[in-house]
């Protein structure tokens, strides 16, 4: 996995645990934060496409041979060159090799990667990343079952907030939906640290409903933040 490519400071650190430790004064809820730089590399996706681009290619020669072979003819400089089986097929595995590392290595840029992915896959393993350091870091963690995490992976530019029992019986995920607006937004704009503070502050507001403290209410859960 990439590191985080935004490093945020330690006054990140310290106002985004402050935010948490104030929500969690107004509620009985115990928020966990951790953002990523990335939750998958999709390197399976790369391949793929490097693959249709092989694929493409091998395809382009197939319906137009002639104009192909004329143009290797002129390159080479040898318009009697013959184009025996053994060597049409030499040169279909020349180009379709090429086209396949050229399409890998394009996608070695990040950005370009990330951009070819269907947005569907994104959210489905951020998603699952996501529930996944949730089960290890916050679910039946607390006494009342009032875990919830609030993660965000920098390279799908996705969040997601994942709640234990007690949290999703009474709350809809819908409801989370400006939570998440709020950090993205701030993190379209290089924040990230602002994104989180604004997440959890609404997040705050929405357990301060559903879950008031209680007055033996204890902290059972860190409020840093995990930087991965």
């Amino acid at each position: 996995m990439h590191h985080n490519p935004i490093h945020l400071s330690e006054a990140d650190h310290q106002a985004i645990s402050e935010a948490v430790a104030a929500a969690e004064e107004r509620s009985a809820g115990e928020i966990v934060t951790i953002i990523a730089g990335e939750s998958n590399s999709f390197n399976d996706v790369a391949l793929l496409w490097s693959a249709l681009a092989a694929f493409a290619a091998l395809s382009v020669l197939a319906l137009f041979p002639e104009f192909y072979l004329a143009k290797v003819d002129w390159l080479i400089g040898n318009w009697q060159f013959e184009w025996t089986p053994a060597r049409v097929f030499a040169l279909a595995l020349f180009v379709a090799t090429m086209k396949f590392l050229a399409m890998w290595l394009l996608q070695l840029w990040r950005p370009l990667r990330m951009a070819l992915v269907p947005a569907p896959l994104k959210h489905a393993r951020v998603r699952d990343r996501a529930v996944r350091y949730f089960k290890v870091g916050a679910e039946r963690r607390t006494v009342g079952r009032t875990g919830i995490l609030i993660y965000l992976s920098l390279a799908e530019h996705r969040a997601e907030i994942v709640a234990d029992a007690a949290i999703a019986a009474k709350v809809s995920p819908e409801v989370w939906g400006d939570a998440m607006a709020a950090m993205l937004d701030e993190i379209r704009a290089g924040r990230p640290g602002a994104g989180m503070i604004a997440a959890v502050e609404r997040v705050g507001l929405v357990l301060a409903e559903h879950f008031p403290r209680a007055d033996d209410d204890r902290n059972e859960l860190p409020d840093r933040l995990i930087e991965l």
